[in-house]
């Protein structure tokens, strides 16, 4: 048995890759096989190797199986603006159907835990009027919603649930990222979040010196994931 889960945020910068690797790691601490996929980067730097991907770079450090950069990271963008504008001036038209296939290819490696992830929040455009939320409706991936932990987060957090609902996707779980430590009457909004957020709670993150996937995955429990085969 194998599980796969598409990975979006509340927003941009709310940490979905930092969540992201610590669930990877966090599986092959259990004893899983990894592999990852982020389809589509911008904010890349060039390299020797072409351009390259901080956030597809620390995926690909959790993937237990051999894969190629490309395979994690098939459309990589210099800008660090929006993909779709990015793309647009690469001339480069970004459509949810040439993005499917390398996902496809990565899913099919039959890793038994596996995370597509997102860039920035449910509603990022692509191509003409297609989302990058449509690759995962397609997909048929259940999702794993990052909750940037700041104020107006609940506000996000409901209406990102909402709209995944609304595509017909199980949100299977959430993981609350504490983005901003100050935030006020922190712990009422984590209880507002727990109580109306229609999914299992994954893992309070604290903001942290140095999070690294093996120092965030130590707030994680993917116990409640359905259909992941852990053996713990």
């Amino acid at each position: 048995m194998t599980a796969a889960f598409f990975i979006t945020g509340t927003d941009t910068e709310v940490g979905k890759t930092t969540i992201a690797a610590a669930l990877l790691h966090a599986a092959r601490r259990a004893g899983l096989s990894t592999a990852a996929a982020k389809p589509v980067a911008s904010g890349c730097e060039r390299t020797t190797d072409g351009l390259r991907n901080n956030d597809a770079l620390a995926l690909l450090g959790e993937c237990s199986l051999s894969m190629r950069y490309e395979q994690v990271n098939p459309f990589a963008f210099e800008p660090a603006i929006a993909p779709h504008l990015a793309a647009r001036e690469a001339g480069i038209e970004l459509s949810v159907a040439k993005l499917l296939q390398p996902v496809r290819d990565m899913l099919e490696m039959g890793a038994d835990f596996s995370v597509v992830e997102g860039a920035g929040g449910w509603r990022v455009p692509l191509a003409g009027r297609e989302t990058l939320s449509e690759l995962s409706i397609q997909l048929g991936l259940p999702v794993i919603l990052v909750v940037g932990v700041r104020l107006g987060c609940i506000n996000h957090a409901l209406l990102s649930a909402e709209a995944i609902a609304r595509d017909g996707l199980h949100l299977a779980g959430w993981v609350a990222n504490i983005v901003d430590p100050a935030t006020s009457r922190l712990q009422e909004n984590l209880e507002t979040l727990t109580e109306r957020l229609a999914a299992p709670c994954l893992g309070q993150v604290p903001r942290l010196a140095s999070a690294s996937p093996t120092e965030v995955a130590r707030y994680l429990d993917l116990t409640s994931l359905k259909g992941l085969p852990l053996t713990v």
